[in-house]
């Protein structure tokens, strides 16, 4: 099985990406590459459970996207800009077929760089995100009405950055990274139908800050026909943490997905 380049050592640092810099943790060793992708303004540190519980005899990589926890700030905060890095990642630390486990918006970014790159990818871990779902469509909420809020939050950001929760960007620049989150994950079902790649998601419960119990049963619900439709993509836990909680609560069901994920896609190859 080639993973790319094996490295025994432990390296942090920076890599530089088109006009910003990434802060990069990687944990080196022989064993399967994985790499764990954020929430939307959340930083690295989230994953030390998961890492903990999955231990040493796996190579974790972990890093701050642009403008979240040590990283630089750019002039462009597109999900593009995020599938991007992946690869510029991955590139850097010359690793050739990770195991992808993202969280909330880093679901979607791991659900679209495997679709682009299935020879590149071991499988995808999403936990609690990359459901199909259209916040604008029915009158749910506006674009406005999102650009509002982050605007009413913004003197909470400073504390937030300190928990790793927001990035060093203006309110409305973290409203325009959630609008573009929603309209890509309102278009997300073809990329879910071409997975080609073991996927094992991690499905929360409960409601959560970002939306409430009755808007994100729904948003899990739509999974169901995905489900249906690709064999490759399963559920492998529901559990009871809520999807603010799920990285601290319900760690070793996200470490068992990403077993899991690695010996489906070992056995087919």
């Amino acid at each position: 099985m080639n993973y790319g380049h094996q490295t025994n050592s432990p390296w942090t640092g920076m890599v530089p990406v088109e006009d910003t810099a990434l802060a990069v943790t990687d944990t080196g060793g022989t064993g399967t590459p994985v790499i764990y992708l954020n929430g939307s303004y959340a930083d690295q540190k989230h994953w030390r459970r998961v890492i903990a519980d999955l231990g040493p005899g796996w190579r974790h990589i972990t890093y701050d996207e642009r403008a979240r926890g040590r990283s630089r700030r750019s002039a462009d905060y597109s999900f593009e800009a995020c599938v991007r890095d992946v690869s510029a990642v991955l590139a850097a630390r010359g690793v050739v077929r990770p195991v992808l486990v993202g969280w909330s918006y880093g679901a979607v970014v791991g659900v679209h760089w495997a679709s682009r790159n299935p020879d590149r990818a071991l499988g995808v871990v999403p936990a609690d995100g990359a459901y199909p779902y259209d916040l604008f469509d029915g009158g749910r909420m506006t674009r406005d009405e999102v650009r509002r809020l982050f605007r009413r939050m913004r003197w909470a950001f400073p504390v937030a950055r300190r928990l790793g929760l927001a990035a060093r960007m203006s309110a409305d620049q973290h409203a325009e990274v959630n609008i573009e989150l929603n309209e890509v994950v309102a278009e997300i079902k073809a990329v879910l139908d071409d997975l080609t790649v073991p996927v094992r998601w991690v499905v929360a419960s409960g409601g959560n800050l970002g939306g409430d119990a009755e808007e994100m049963a729904e948003q899990r619900a739509n999974l169901g026909p995905v489900l249906a439709r690709n064999p490759n993509i399963k559920v492998s836990a529901t559990v009871s943490s809520n999807h603010s909680k799920l990285l601290s609560k319900d760690f070793r069901a996200i470490a068992n997905a990403v077993r899991e994920v690695a010996a489906v896609g070992r056995g087919s190859r």
